[in-house]
C-alpha cells in the first residue's frame, strides 16, 4: 500500500469480519476481527480514499448466516466514524452509492455470500468471470485484500479481482504473512496441531499436509473428532451422525480412515466425551458409544491426555473449538486446552473466530505467542499449503505493476 496514492480513488477492499454470533440473542460475540482491519481502513480513510468494503458472515444454511447491518454499526464504533451499510452487493443501487461518495467515506456492502457463487471454490480465471467481479471491477481504481482469514479460499471476492484489476495486500494481510512465514523458518519440535470446530473437511486436509511434513501430534475435537471416531469404527450415535450429514461431510469419514491407517500413532482421538443428556452434561468413555444423544464436548480424561502432550510440545498451532463452547455446559474442553496452551513453554499460535473468542473471554492473549486473525488460513499456511489469495496478489503485482 505504501507506493499507491489513494486520495480521491475508489477502493474496493475485502475484509473478514465473520464473527461468532450468540444463538440466543443474535448479538456479535467477538470484535477482534473488526479491530484487526483498523490499520488498513483508517489509512484509507485518512488518505482520502473512497472505500467500499466487501465481507461475509457465516455460510448458507447456518444459524450465523445473516446480514451485515450490525457489523457496520460495530465497525463504526471501532473506527470512530460512520460506516454506511448498503443492503446490496453489485446492483445499480451500489453503483449509485459509490458514485456519490466523497473522499474519506466508507461503505460496507451486504454479506457477499448472499451471492451464490461466492461459496464455490474454483480457479481464479473462472472466478474473475462471475457477476460479482464483472459488475464491480470497472467502478473501482484498485482492489485491496486484507482478509487473511479467507486467504485459503479460491472464491470470487478473494481471487477474482486480482485477475482483472490492480490489486494490493492490506496491512493485516502483510503482517500475517510475514509473521507466519517467520515461524516456519525454524519451528521448535515436537509440533502439535489442535484441530476442532465444524470445518472438518479443511481440518483433515490440513492434518494430512502437516503430518506429511513431519508434525508429531494432531489433537482432535469438535466435528473433527466425531468424524475421526467414526473412521476408527465407533458408532457415534444418530444425532452426531445426522449432524455430519447436515454438514455434507459423510465422505470425510473415508478420508479419516485413510489418515488413521497411515498415521495411527500421530492422530490422537478423545478417550471420553460429553453428551447433552436432557439439557445436562453427561460424560462417557468412548467405549460406551453409541448413545442417542449429541456429542457436545471432549471429556475430562481427554483433556488430561491432551494437556500432557501440549506441555511437552515445542510448537503448538490451534484452530477450532473442541465442543459447543457457547453453551456453558460444554465450554470445558475448549477453555482448558486453551489455558494449557497459554501455560506451556511452546511457541503457540491460535486462530479462528471461536477459538479467539474463547481466548478473549479467558484473557489469555498475553500468554499466547501469536493470535492470528485467520483460523483455517493460518493453519493451512503453517501446514505447508500456499494460499490462493496470496498467490493471486503476487500475480496481479506482476501483471498490473
Amino acid at each position: 500500500m505504501d507506493d499507491y496514492e489513494f486520495q480521491g480513488k475508489k477502493v474496493l477492499v475485502r475484509i473478514d469480519i465473520n464473527t461468532p454470533i450468540n444463538p440466543k440473542n443474535g448479538e456479535l460475540m467477538d470484535y477482534r476481527r473488526f479491530k484487526s482491519h483498523e490499520e488498513t481502513l483508517r489509512e484509507l480513510i485518512d488518505s482520502g480514499a473512497r472505500t467500499v468494503a466487501l465481507a461475509h458472515q457465516g455460510r448458507p444454511g447456518d444459524m450465523d448466516f445473516t446480514t451485515l447491518e450490525k457489523h457496520a454499526s460495530r465497525l463504526s464504533e471501532v473506527l470512530g466514524c460512520e460506516v454506511k451499510y448498503v443492503d446490496s452487493i453489485f446492483s445499480s443501487y451500489v453503483h449509485k452509492e459509490v458514485e456519490n461518495m466523497k473522499d474519506g467515506e466508507l461503505i460496507l456492502l451486504e454479506n457477499c455470500r448472499f451471492y451464490s457463487e461466492e461459496v464455490i471454490n474454483r480457479p481464479s480465471d473462472v472466478q474473475a468471470k462471475t457477476f460479482i467481479v464483472q459488475k464491480l471491477k470497472d467502478i473501482f481504481d484498485v482492489y485491496i485484500n486484507d482478509a487473511f482469514a479467507t486467504a485459503h479460499r479460491s472464491q470470487p471476492t478473494v481471487v477474482g479481482y486480482p485477475v482483472v484489476m490492480k490489486s494490493l495486500a492490506g496491512r493485516l494481510m502483510q503482517k500475517e504473512i510475514e509473521t507466519i512465514e517467520g515461524i516456519l523458518k525454524k519451528p521448535r519440535k515436537p509440533i502439535t496441531f489442535v484441530l476442532g470446530g465444524t470445518k472438518a473437511d479443511d481440518s483433515l486436509k490440513i492434518a494430512q499436509k502437516a503430518l506429511s511434513n513431519g508434525t508429531e501430534h494432531i489433537l482432535t475435537g469438535g466435528l473433527v473428532a466425531n468424524i475421526m471416531l467414526a473412521a476408527r469404527g465407533y458408532r457415534i450415535g444418530e444425532p452426531s451422525i445426522e449432524f455430519i450429514r447436515g454438514k455434507k461431510m459423510i465422505d470425510q469419514i473415508d478420508i479419516g480412515k485413510e489418515l488413521l491407517e497411515k498415521y495411527p500413532d500421530n492422530i490422537i482421538l478423545p478417550v471420553d466425551l460429553a453428551l447433552e443428556h436432557y439439557g445436562e452434561r453427561m460424560e462417557i468413555p468412548v467405549s460406551d458409544l453409541p448413545k442417542n444423544y449429541k456429542i457436545s464436548d471432549i471429556g475430562h480424561k481427554t483433556v488430561e491426555k491432551y494437556q500432557q502432550i501440549l506441555m511437552e510440545s515445542g510448537t503448538i498451532f490451534a484452530n477450532g473449538a473442541l465442543g459447543i463452547f457457547e453453551d456453558p455446559k460444554f465450554k470445558y474442553g475448549t477453555e482448558e486446552i486453551l489455558k494449557s496452551i497459554a501455560k506451556s513453554k511452546a511457541f503457540s499460535v491460535i486462530g479462528g473466530g471461536h477459538t479467539v473468542a474463547a481466548s478473549n473471554k479467558l484473557e489469555l492473549h498475553g500468554d499466547i505467542t501469536h493470535i492470528s486473525s485467520g483460523g483455517s488460513a493460518c493453519v493451512n499456511l503453517l501446514a505447508g499449503y500456499k494460499l490462493p489469495a496470496v498467490e493471486e496478489l503476487k500475480q496481479s503485482r506482476k501483471k498490473f505493476g
